[in-house]
């Protein structure tokens, strides 16, 4: 028999008090009466769904903190630059769904900007159709915080070098673009056994900010509200995967002008959308789309139809203007004696005629 046998019956006498022991503790709160505090709170059924179903939703993964894999003979040497990996917008178009149609991958932590922002950008900035300017401040921005965050690296490496004054060229410049951060975060953040982990937390607090543009999804020309969370087949290995689909005719288009060079791009490429699509879908909606120079050329094509006949109009009105003065005013010779008004009339109406066949003549 060996030594763990032999101390066997004395283990389980041992457990047999302390279970002894906690239920007469336990008989003093009401056991076995009394459950005790739930284990967890009852939730509504829509709210512990939705908990439910966000929970298995897999996680957008980026390129940023893992280790670099460099393509060129450049980076083996300096390193690989970062680069922002977004979440992949796939478009799609139908006469059911619109042309300006596209899903994305749904992910449990991807963000979208706030249906107010995204109004703001796209009816006051014109940033609908192409957003390149929004992805290279993003790309900028992310860039920005990756080389930042080198930068405090390198100052929380100079501080633990005691023979290194950080105050002195060319350090200074390192302490100066970090060490606000410190007068900022210090009263906020204690120190650890004495030392001092506020470049660490910023440090943090950089790595979480730029990792976040990676998952940051535009959604123009569409509000982000405006998604439906469904299931399509994106891969026939993997089966039906949850997306977030945005169709159909954008919200905003409704409230707003269409996009001029949106107008142009269906006009002069996709004739097909503006007229068995556009026109035939919403011309009892009263929605421009047409675009603006096409309607301008429009505008002048009927004013020079209707030119003849705005000349006719005017020369009968000043033909009528010569039988009122005529019959009325210049009949009665008590007005006209010792005033000057039928010469003021007469020139009136011929300098009024003069300007209208000068520039009825021009138009033409």
């Amino acid at each position: 028999m060996s030594l763990d046998e032999k101390f066997i019956p004395i283990r389980t006498v041992w457990y047999q008090i302390v279970e002894s022991f906690f239920k007469k503790i336990a008989a003093l709160l009401g056991y076995p009466k009394n459950p005790g505090m739930p284990a967890i709170y009852n939730l509504p059924d829509e709210l512990y769904n939705r908990a439910e179903f966000l929970d298995k939703l897999p996680v957008h993964a980026s390129n940023w903190g893992r280790q670099p894999q460099p393509t060129t003979w450049f980076e083996m040497v300096v390193g690989a630059a970062p680069k922002v990996d977004t979440v992949l917008k796939i478009p799609f178009e139908s006469e059911k769904d619109g042309f300006v149609s596209f899903y994305i991958q749904n992910y449990k932590n991807i963000y979208f900007l706030p249906d107010w922002l995204s109004e703001f950008l796209q009816v006051r900035l014109n940033l609908c159709s192409d957003i390149t300017l929004l992805e290279t401040i993003r790309e900028v921005l992310f860039v920005g915080l990756v080389i930042y965050s080198q930068i405090v690296i390198l100052r929380i490496a100079l501080s633990w070098f005691i023979y290194i004054n950080p105050y002195t060229f060319p350090w200074c410049y390192v302490a100066a673009a970090v060490d606000w951060t410190e007068d900022v975060l210090q009263g906020l953040i204690p120190s650890v056994l004495g030392v001092n982990v506020t470049g660490s937390v910023f440090l943090g607090i950089l790595g979480v900010m730029a990792d976040s543009l990676n998952h940051l999804v535009f959604t123009m020309p569409y509000l982000p509200s405006e998604g439906i969370e469904t299931k399509a087949l994106l891969n026939q290995y993997q089966g039906q995967t949850d997306v977030i689909m945005f169709r159909g005719f954008p919200n905003l288009w409704q409230q707003y002008p269409i996009p001029d060079e949106i107008r142009e791009f269906w006009y002069h490429e996709r004739r097909d959308i503006l007229d068995y699509y556009m026109q035939e879908s919403y011309k009892n909606q009263n929605i421009q789309v047409l675009p603006d120079s096409i309607i301008q050329q429009l505008n002048q094509q009927k004013l020079q139809a209707n030119l003849p006949q705005i000349y006719d109009a005017l020369i009968n009105k000043n033909n009528y203007l010569n039988d009122i003065a005529s019959t009325q005013v210049l009949s009665n010779n008590d007005i006209v004696q010792g005033h000057e008004l039928i010469p003021y009339i007469y020139s009136m109406n011929h300098h009024f005629h003069d300007f209208w066949i000068n520039h009825l003549d021009k138009l033409f």
